[in-house]
């Protein structure tokens, strides 16, 4: 069954006042782009998919990701991954600690636990598809920020989500890394199969999603 992200009849509310709705479904390897001015919700949105909106905010709609409702799980039980606009690294960690941090103990393929070997493996074959091989012994504060960004991915796809958020990930980056890196994040989506929503306040980054559009206004 392909992987599928839905939102069902959101009402966003701010202290009372309707911010948002939106009545969307993301399938595998689609990214959603929605656009809008600081204050139109577009981070209230992100903060509704994981669980983490403030006391400030109600909601009525419900989140279904493939056949199960996630609107009142917890955050860590709702296998959303998300990429924020910095890396977000752990210094006391080397760059395979990162990673190996946010990877699930058990090995959902075939429910036996990844032996630390087979976790290193994995992470070192992660690097090199990336670009980064050789680097996993490396301390985060020493890479570049374009490194950084992909370190963050890999942290993020090998925390295996069912669906990722994207929030403005590329804004700190330079022009042509900024190019390349979004490259590389949409193509780990498209091949991960992954239902993806990206906030973003840069028509390139949209454009380059290739998906469908949502503007929303103050």
């Amino acid at each position: 069954m392909q992987s599928s992200l839905q939102i069902k009849n959101l009402q966003l509310y701010r202290q009372g006042e309707l911010l948002l709705s939106l009545d969307e479904q993301i399938t595998g390897g689609e990214i959603l782009t929605v656009m809008g001015p600081s204050g139109s919700g577009k981070s209230s949105l992100l903060n509704w998919l994981t669980g983490t909106v403030p006391n400030t905010f109600t909601a009525t709609g419900d989140i279904w990701l493939n056949d199960k409702n996630l609107s009142h799980l917890p955050t860590h039980l709702r296998q959303i991954g998300v990429l924020y606009q910095d890396a977000l690294l752990f210094s006391h960690l080397s760059v395979a600690g990162n990673i190996a941090f946010a990877m699930p103990q058990d090995n959902k393929n075939n429910s036996e636990k990844l032996n630390k070997k087979q976790r290193r493996e994995k992470i070192e074959q992660a690097l090199e598809q990336v670009g980064l091989a050789g680097m996993g012994n490396r301390h985060p504060d020493n890479l570049s920020g374009g490194q950084q960004a992909r370190v963050a991915l890999l942290r993020t796809l090998l925390s295996a989500p069912k669906a990722i958020l994207l929030d403005e990930p590329f804004s700190k980056l330079d022009t042509q890394l900024r190019v390349d890196t979004r490259q590389l994040v949409f193509e780990q989506i498209r091949t991960h199969k992954l239902p993806a929503i990206m906030v973003t306040h840069d028509h390139s980054d949209a454009e380059a999603a290739n998906g469908k559009i949502i503007h929303l206004d103050l």
